[in-house]
């Protein structure tokens, strides 16, 4: 792939997160800032999506059903040692798995685009 069609390529995301309002609500930022977005609503849809695609960046609730985030976080550090973790949860920060980012709740559009400047260094906001 050129330089060129990477970086014309849009930034793929992840989001993990069990609320579905949450879920909706993430996706419209984050395709409002040019990306495309694959939605989980646990651990195991999200280790599903990573194993047929790649992501650029996954953003991770920690309180899950099943899988908990912390066991995701590490999962994907193991197996998809490329993909920027942002965790988004409404826990104290000093609880969360080591992580490229933090994506406090509650989330603005601010807030992801200041995680896609800190994880995906080729987004380029529209």
């Amino acid at each position: 792939m050129s330089a060129a069609t990477a970086a014309d390529e849009k930034v793929k995301v992840l989001v993990v997160d069990d609320s579905e309002d949450l879920r909706v609500l993430l996706k419209a930022h984050f395709e409002h800032a040019g990306c495309e977005v694959t939605l989980a609503a646990s651990a195991e849809d999200a280790i599903e999506a990573y194993a047929t695609a790649e992501h650029d960046l996954a953003v991770i609730d920690l309180i899950l059903p099943g899988m908990n985030g912390w066991a995701l976080t590490e999962r994907m550090r193991l197996e998809r040692p490329h993909t920027a973790v942002a965790i988004t949860s409404v826990l104290d920060s000093r609880d969360y798995p080591q992580s490229k980012a933090v994506l406090p709740k509650p989330v603005s559009r601010a807030s992801v685009r200041d995680v896609l400047m800190r994880c995906v260094p080729r987004w380029v906001a529209p």
